[in-house]
Order: structure tokens, then sequence, then C-alpha cells
């Protein structure tokens, strides 16, 4: 990845100054393009709260219509009717807060939909994202902390796009209102006051809340660190018992989790510093309007209905100018929990397709690199030059020191990097002109570490080829020499694996990859490092049901162990990223170099596991005697 993509500011910050360019690079989740439903729910949502702010705009009249009834200060036609105008002034003012509550419930009924929607949307596009971003990003990653930030992050979208849809403009509105009445029965004095008082509490909020980014991002990213530490610790269980480590593992979590202590203490800490500074400012302002109105009413400008109406209005305002304070305070830590998600969606992938990328047309399959190298970083080359061609239909295994290059090929041909310089090509179609879906449906692995995912074994097989019919899964199973095995478990197919498939040893899980693949049916078979890490009798018995798979298919064996590559119809034999040497097995004997050396190295060790073997088994020396073995 480039350094220009790497340090791209991300197209959603929590940064001051960035809330409403922010709100429109949302806006595809608030207002979904082709969902013309739940458009017109947000509409609906709108125009519920509107009424609602229509209803809470009038209630104060009623309550003041109450108090001038009852202080028999009313007109003397109001007097005459008793007690009948009071009581249908307290029915409306019930009425009125009433449909004010069934309002706001409609609103929240309506606009759910809209925002689990745009929660589903933005998960989902983080996840398909997520699956196109490079295998460097991968290895580089740590799962635990990756989804914590897209657990935060997808709580956080809901949270910004409801409260900057459904309260921000309309509190605005009724601001607007209430200043308009405040001007048209009070004077402008008494808007004068209202307006400094709002102005002060809203920059106090502001400068505040975003004083408290900074902290939230720290709880954040210890947050990410702890979950992170926990998953990984949990996923490498056994190591930690091999080296009795449980208490350095705790120290570690607890390390990061007294960073998140320390600042959820500050967040909290820091929420009641902004709460007591807001009721301040508001009750400042509350104090005076309240003298204002109090003086009026002794020189008899005001009725005690109109001082009733202030104190009810100012009460109003209070509750949409603290829910101001709390929306934004909600949006800020919604932009700040969605940041690192977004920092994720705003990473380009390092393999992408062409825009006119064409699919994959198999015709041999017919492999050839040409010239290829090859560099992970640019001070350390890892391919220089290779060239080889795999036959349609026949098998090269590519041997060679650690270090030398070998899996690097297979991930080249995987397309999950692209070549430096050369090029690598299936029946003459460059793999950089081909769609990635396409070319790796055509090949098939089975690589030395097996991973199955935590369901079923039958479920792991069917993965080769969702949707698969049960007797293609046996078949498939049958081939891969696990059938039988299969069949003796008490759930058969339907046994559990574990995560990572740790319920099953080490040949059962590589029988169940082999499965797998056999379901796939690729035109292309990539066998990498299949069996170095099992013992030579489960080698043997792999290794027939890998010559099954090979069978008549072009195949790139990337071997460790050399006696699995001496039917190989050639064998490359990589050294400092090289092709050192090439040729069939007996040929490469002959030539007594690097092959040969491995070999013997090899066969040496094979000898001496044999004697082992063969001595844990008859310790006595009974069989070299010719007497029975003792049981």
């Amino acid at each position: 990845m480039s350094s220009d993509t790497a340090e791209k500011k991300p197209s959603v910050s929590a940064d001051e100054g960035s809330l409403f360019s922010t709100v429109r690079n949302l806006w595809a989740y608030m207002w979904p393009a082709n969902r013309p439903d739940l458009r017109l729910r947000v509409m609906l949502a709108v125009g519920a709260l509107l009424l609602s702010k229509v209803a809470t705009t009038l209630i104060p009249f009623a309550y003041k219509g109450i108090i001038d009834s009852l202080d028999g200060s009313a007109p003397n036609g109001a007097l005459v009717l008793g007690l009948a105008v009071p009581i249908v002034l307290v029915i409306a003012y019930v009425l009125g807060n009433v449909i004010d509550a069934g309002l706001q419930q409609l609103r929240d009924v309506l606009f759910a939909s809209v925002g689990q929607h745009a929660v589903r949307k933005l998960a989902l596009q983080t996840f398909h994202h997520l699956h196109r971003l490079s295998l460097r990003f991968h290895l580089a990653r740590r799962t635990g902390g990756l989804s914590r930030v897209i657990e935060r992050g997808t709580k956080g979208i809901e949270t910004v796009v409801r409260f900057a849809m459904l309260n921000i403009a309309p509190t605005i509105v009724e601001f607007v209102i209430t200043a308009v009445i405040f001007v048209w029965m009070f004077g402008i004095s008494y808007l004068g006051v209202l307006v400094v008082m709002i102005w002060g509490y809203l920059y106090f909020t502001i400068k505040a809340s975003n004083w408290r980014i900074s902290i939230r991002r720290d709880m954040n990213n210890s947050d990410t660190d702890a979950n992170g530490k926990a998953i990984d610790s949990l996923l490498n269980y056994e190591t930690v018992k091999y080296f009795a480590n449980e208490k350095m593992e705790a120290e570690r979590y607890d390390q990061s989790m007294a960073g998140y202590e320390r600042s959820a203490i500050r967040i909290w800490t820091s929420l009641g510093f902004l709460n007591f500074g807001q009721a301040v400012i508001f009750y400042t302002g509350f104090l005076i309007i309240a003298i204002m109105s109090i003086l009026g009413v002794m020189d008899g400008t005001l009725t005690l209905g109109d001082f009733v109406l202030l104190n009810t209005f100012l009460m109003q305002i209070y509750r949409p100018l603290n829910f101001i304070g709390f929306v934004y305070r909600e949006l800020r830590q919604g932009l700040t929990d969605i940041e690192e998600m977004f920092k994720l969606l705003d990473q380009a992938p390092e393999v992408q397709d062409k825009s006119d990328a064409r699919p994959l047309a198999v015709t041999g399959p017919v492999i050839r690199f040409d010239n290829v190298t090859f560099h992970y970083d640019p001070e350390r080359p890892i391919l220089k030059g290779v060239s080889f061609e795999v036959p349609a239909g026949k098998t090269v295994a590519i041997v060679g020191p650690t270090g030398a290059g070998k899996s690097t090929i297979s991930r080249l041909l995987y397309r999950f990097y692209d070549v430096s310089t050369g090029s690598i090509t299936i029946d003459g179609q460059d793999l950089r002109d081909v769609t990635q879906e396409s070319l790796r449906s055509a090949i098939g692995m089975v690589p030395q570490d097996t991973v199955l995912f935590n369901d079923t074994i039958g479920y792991n097989i069917e993965y080769g080829r969702p949707g698969a019919s049960a007797e293609d899964v046996r078949a498939a199973a049958a081939m891969a020499q696990v059938g039988p095995f299969i069949e003796t478990l008490p759930k058969g197919y339907e046994t559990p694996v574990g995560e990572r498939g740790l319920k099953l040893s080490g040949g059962e899980k590589q029988r169940v990859a082999i499965a797998r693949t056999i379901l796939k049916a690729p035109s292309i078979l990539i066998l990498d490092e299949a069996t170095s890490a099992l013992d030579t009798k489960t080698e043997r018995d792999i290794q027939s049901a890998l010559d099954v798979v090979s069978r008549n298919r072009t195949t790139v064996v990337i071997a460790h162990r050399l006696s699995t590559v001496v039917n190989a119809d050639e064998i490359l034999v990589l050294r400092d990223g090289v092709v050192a040497e090439r040729g069939h097995h007996t040929a490469l004997l002959a030539h007594d170099g690097l092959y040969a050396q491995m070999w013997n190295r090899q066969r040496e060790a094979t000898e001496a596991e044999e004697k082992l073997l063969q001595t844990a088994n008859d310790p006595d020396g009974f069989v070299k005697r010719g007497l029975p073995a003792a049981e």
C-alpha cells in the first residue's frame, strides 16, 4: 500500500469541525438508495417529530390559561363559565402531553427499521471490505481488536444516524418557534437573554465535548488492546498451558484494562464537569428571565399566567437544550467509535481487479512463470527472475531450504500479491488481467496448516462447493480416505470440529481439507507443504489421497519432505529466490547438487526415526531374535 493511501485522512473523523461533513458522508445510510419504503419511514418519522414539536409549543399556553382562569384576572365572560374553562384547559393540557409522548414514540418506532438497516448495511460493507483487503493487512491484524472496532462502529453509526436525522434539525425548529413567541409576547429583551443563554450553553457543550474526545479515544484504544490480548491468549490456550504462563497473560490483560479503567474514570469525571457547567449556564439565564418576569407581574405588564408561561417555556427549552448537549456528546462519541472502522473502509485493497478484468478461461490449464521477481520489502527480494512452466495435467514440485521463496509462489498464484516484475499466466492470460474470483475458483489448495471453521465436519467439507449434495460430500470424504473415520463418530458428519478444528488430529484435519478440495474439483491444484507437519506413517497415508486428488490435474507441489515429490514430472530446487536446479528425481540425484544433499539428509533422518520407532515398539529386541514381541 502506498504511503499516500496509508496517511489519507479518514472519511469519518471525530475531530472538531468535521461533524457536518461527516453527516454528509453518512447521508447514504440515513437516506438509503433503492429503499423507498425506508425513505417513507424517514419522512413519516420527521413528520411525527415536527407535530410533536407543535404540541410541545402549544402546551404552555394551556397551562397559562389554567393559571389565568383561576387567579381571578380572567375576563368576566370566562368567570361566568365557572369551572368549565379551567377544566377544559386541564384536559387540553393533558391531551397535549399525551399526544406529544405518543408522537415521539411513533417517531422511534418508524425510524427503528431505518437505523437497524444502516447498522446492517455498514456492517456488511465492512465485512466485504475486510475480505477484499490484502493478505499483508490480515497478517498484521489482531482479530480481537478488529472485532471490537467493528462492534463499536456499528453501534456508533446508529447513534449518529438517529440523532442527526431526528433530533438536531427539529430542535432548532423548536428554538426558532420559541424565539418568535418570546419577541411577540414579551419583547426583545427576553429574547436577548434567551439567545445569550443558549449560545453560552452550546459553546460550553461543544468545547467540553471536543475536549473529551481524546479521552474517549484513549479508552477505545485500551479497550481494543485488552480485547485483542484476551482473544489472542484464548486462541493460543494450549501454548499458554505449555509454558505455564497464565499469570503473565493475566498481567498483560490487566495492564490494558488498567488503562481502560483510568480513561473510563476520566470520562465520567469530565461528564460530571460538563453536566454541572451546563446547569450553571442554564439556571443563570433562568434566574435572569424569572426576575424580569416577576418585575413584569409586579408592575402589571404581565399576568401570573405569563410568569408561568415563561417558566414553562424555559423548562421546555431546557429539555431539548439539554438533549442537544446529550446529542452532541453522543454524536461525538459515536463518531469517535466509528472513526477506526471507517479508517478500515478507507484502506484501499493492495490487489484489485482492473476495470476491464475478465473471467479466467481455463482450457489446459498451463501455468507459466516468466522472469518473476517479488519482494515483501524492497530491501529484501524474495524471488529473483524465476521462470518455469507447469504443463496441463502435469505435476511440478518446488523444493528448497527454508526462506527460499517456495510458499511465496503459491501466494502469487492465488494473487494474494502481484508480482514486482515479470508475469504469471494461466493458458496465456496474465493473472492481473482476470478477475480474482474466477482465478481462485479455478484453484484448489491443501495447505500445511489446515484451519477449519467452528462448525461440523460436513459443513467444512461442503465448504469446497456450497450447496453440494450429501452424496457428493460423502464421495469426497471417501476419496480423501476420511469417510470411514467420520462414520465411526457418534454424530457422523454432524460432529463439531471445534474452533480452528482443534477437536481433530492433524491427520484428520488434513484429510478433511483434502475432501474439501476434492469437492471443489479445481482445474489447478496447489499442495503447499501439505504433509510436512505430520508423522511419517500419517504422511504416507495422506500422500495416497493426495495422489488421487492430483491425478490429471495441473498441480504445483510445494514440499519440505522430498519423499512426497519423487514422482513429480519436474522438480524445481529454489535457493535464495532463484531456480538452482531442475529436473526429475533420478536426474537430480545423479547431479549430486543441492537436491541430492537435501535428499541424503532427509533419508538419514527418516531412517533414524524409523529405527527409534522400532525400538519403542520392541524395547527388548524380541523381533530381532525371531521371538514374539511382548504385549
